[in-house]
């Protein structure tokens, strides 16, 4: 397994957020509000970050938006055939992320996706 994230499996454009957003479906976490929408053509999963100034200055934003990379990287294989687009909650302090917060937050997230998109009930 790579642990890269190519640009194919990411949500680049304005229209692909906004889609995700609108026609997607809204699950909430501890830290996290997470849009998914099914993936067309049957092509892989794709993530996008959005961390919003709320969640502090441009260091801490960084280290939120690290941190859920390398989740995603560490953990690609249970990525569902989804659009996934992940907004920190505003109280979520970088200062304290880690990536154990982001697999206890998201792992189960991920697993519940997987169960879906595959057609079992989860």
């Amino acid at each position: 397994m790579a642990l890269t994230w190519p640009k194919e499996r990411r949500i680049t454009r304005r229209a692909e957020y906004a889609a995700c957003y609108s026609r997607g479906t809204r699950r909430h976490t501890k830290y996290f509000v997470v849009f998914t929408l099914p993936s067309s053509e049957g092509r892989n999963g794709r993530l996008g970050l959005a961390v919003t100034k709320k969640c502090g200055n441009a260091a801490a934003r960084n280290r939120i938006k690290r941190v859920l990379r390398s989740f995603f990287r560490l953990h690609q294989l249970e990525m569902p055939k989804m659009d996934i687009v992940v907004t920190p909650k505003k109280f979520l302090k970088a200062d304290g992320f880690c990536l154990s917060m982001a697999e206890n937050d998201l792992l189960p997230l991920l697993a519940s996706l997987a169960g879906k998109s595959t057609g079992e009930e989860a």
